[in-house]
């Protein structure tokens, strides 16, 4: 049977899995079984992903990073080089704690910067973007940018990662696109003209 997909000969392809049109695993990658992955994604080199781990469509996920159970990326995120998942809040080798595992959702067009770290249980709304080397112990709201250990917020940004300048009436307008953005009880919704 053709498959649809690409997978390097140096991978690891455990089944069952669901691998997506046009999705791409390259160099040195182990997919464990029961993992969905959508279409057009991009697995980078030296990547790990624990069995039912769900990954939606257009996804990217860079070099050496491992995305462990209880993750759970919708479409459109991009995950950096190095980025680390926990899934345990207090883990010990001698102790088994698998029941223990907390759920860590990325929504639709989040970003992830390089070499942060991600504790497992939090939520990271819709077009966040998560700075370069931080670290993330809380939700982030949709449409905000976190950086620093642990992450604090330092802007809001539009829907292309677009730092945005809210006027008095609490109104932006992203630059690239010329869509209107409006915080609401520090709530950034997208309005759409």
């Amino acid at each position: 049977m053709q498959k649809d997909y690409f997978i390097h000969e140096s991978s690891i392809l455990d089944v069952p899995t669901q691998i997506g049109k046009d999705t791409k695993i390259w160099h040195f990658s182990h997919i464990m079984k029961n993992v969905k992955i959508g279409e057009e994604c991009i697995i980078g080199q030296n990547v790990f992903i624990a069995s039912d781990v769900e990954i939606g469509n257009g996804v990217k996920v860079q070099n050496n990073v491992s995305l462990y159970k209880g993750v759970f990326c919708e479409d459109d995120v991009f995950i950096g080089p190095s980025v680390v998942f926990t899934n345990v809040i207090n883990p010990r080798s001698f102790i088994e704690r698998k029941e223990e595992f907390k759920p860590t959702s990325i929504k639709k067009g989040a970003t992830i910067g390089a070499n942060s770290t991600i504790i497992c249980g939090v939520t990271i709304g819709k077009y966040a973007m998560i700075g370069a080397g931080s670290v993330v112990t809380k939700n982030i709201p949709d449409f905000a940018l976190f950086v620093g250990n642990p992450a604090k917020q330092i802007a809001w940004i539009s829907k292309n990662g677009t730092k945005l300048a809210f006027d008095n009436d609490g109104i932006a307008i992203c630059e690239e696109t010329k869509q209107r953005y409006i915080l609401e009880s520090n709530n950034l919704v997208r309005r759409l003209e």
